[in-house]
């Protein structure tokens, strides 16, 4: 676990307590729920919120409409989300893709879930409903980490490497990073 800077700062506009960000396998749901529960506040999932806003699931927005207006649809959940919800929020593994979104997560308490390519296959295993890794698999979750890893470091105000951890663990980590333990 590494912070990547200064003191604590209040999330803009009275937003989220902790955004998760990182990729498919690195816990961001399971963590997420278990953050909210130990800090009293409501969890929210942008993908979870694209899904009940569509009626049909990620795999099939992708395959039915394509991966640019998934993206569009996540962008529009990601800042609705910043702007509303206070409580525990998990971002898709993509969203940091969009400028305007890493925009909007300057300054917010984000926490960058680093996950290896072991652990992140056991967890979301090989056959699982992952549109941009459902060819080549192990290669393709490499690739999507090489283009993704900066932007995850450059909105993260904290590192939390999940290797080895259970999630319980990984959330206490979370909690430390960003100092968001209750006396």
């Amino acid at each position: 676990m590494t912070g990547t800077g200064g003191a604590p700062q209040a999330a803009p506009s009275g937003g989220p307590v902790a955004v998760l960000v990182g990729p498919p396998g690195a816990g961001k749901s399971t963590v997420g729920r278990i953050l909210a529960a130990r800090l009293g506040a409501d969890y929210r999932d942008t993908d979870a919120d694209i899904e009940a806003g569509a009626g049909r699931t990620v795999p099939e927005i992708f395959v039915d409409e394509g991966e640019p207006y998934f993206r569009e649809l996540e962008r529009r959940a990601v800042h609705t989300a910043l702007a509303e919800h206070t409580g525990v929020l998990s971002l898709g593994g993509g969203a940091v893709m969009d400028d305007g979104t890493r925009a909007l997560l300057a300054g917010r308490p984000v926490v960058f879930l680093d996950v290896a390519l072991a652990d992140a296959v056991r967890r979301v295993g090989l056959d699982a409903p992952r549109p941009l890794l459902a060819v080549n698999p192990r290669q393709r979750w490499r690739e999507l980490m090489e283009a993704r890893r900066p932007l995850y470091t450059e909105v993260a105000r904290a590192v939390v490497s999940t290797d080895g951890l259970d999630p319980e663990q990984v959330a206490d980590a979370v909690l430390d990073a960003l100092e968001l333990r209750k006396a």
